[in-house]
């Protein structure tokens, strides 16, 4: 899930690779998917975030991404249903 650029200077430029660019660290992610007209949202949290939070900033994060995976689900399927409404079948 993280996604980290290798730094290869010295510990005090922590954060930063040899060439000064900051490196690009995936603290939360949240990933949509979709199987025919099923629409499902999952999140993850990168290891040292969720190590770093106390108890309730842990219970607290995840009830905010539920939340956020819920509406991205339900707003994706919305979009989905409109460009591509039910075409009458032939059950």
């Amino acid at each position: 899930m993280a996604q980290q650029n290798s730094a290869s200077g010295p510990p005090g430029d922590a954060g930063k690779p040899a060439d000064g660019e900051p490196r690009e660290v995936e603290l939360l992610k949240v990933e949509v998917t979709r199987e025919g007209q099923k629409v499902s949202a999952q999140w993850a949290i990168h290891p040292q975030l969720k190590h770093d939070l106390s108890p309730e900033e842990w219970k607290e994060v995840s009830e905010l991404m539920v939340k956020v995976t819920g509406i991205v689900s339900s707003r994706f399927s919305q979009v989905l249903t409109e460009a591509e409404p039910d075409k009458p079948g032939t059950a």
